[in-house]
């Protein structure tokens, strides 16, 4: 949907991730042994490609909007988040951004923590992220048929 959004070809991306080193890479978080003001996961971006989250059972995923507005994330049931990684921003010339986030503990992961323990269930939050990359053969300089991208923004 980006490639098309840009006026390229529509699988101008996803033919660049065909054999990227993808990582599904589980994080898990003891809301027990932590507590509120704990960092999982400081503010960054990251290099991937795209940045897939799904759905935590726990609240703490802040994400950062280009007003420099912080917000908590909401993935929706049967949802995904995409974000942006740096390879994305680069790849584009600076049209596309990498999405800044952080994962911490605040006062609502602990009312949400509380109300699971009384419930029998599990107080470790979980999150199941996928790094999506491009295969290493690929050349990842901004591409010249976006320039009229940038020139646009400015």
């Amino acid at each position: 949907m980006s490639a098309l959004g840009m006026g390229l070809e529509k699988n101008a991306f996803v033919d660049r991730m065909q054999g990227g080193a993808h990582l599904l890479a589980p994080t898990g978080s003891d809301l027990i042994k932590n507590d509120v003001g704990a960092v999982f996961a400081g503010f960054h971006y990251d290099i991937a490609f795209l940045t897939i989250h799904g759905k935590s059972r726990f609240p703490g995923l802040y994400a950062w909007l280009r007003s420099s507005q912080k917000l908590q994330v909401k993935v929706p049931k049967g949802c995904l988040l995409l974000q942006a990684g740096k390879t994305f921003e680069h790849i584009t010339g600076g049209y596309v951004l990498a999405g800044l986030h952080e994962v911490v503990y605040t006062e609502q992961t602990k009312e949400v923590r509380d109300r699971a323990i009384a419930e029998g269930r599990s107080a470790w939050r979980v999150s199941s992220t996928l790094f999506s990359h491009f295969r290493n053969d690929v050349d990842c300089s901004p591409m010249p048929e976006l320039a009229h991208l940038s020139d646009a923004s400015e």
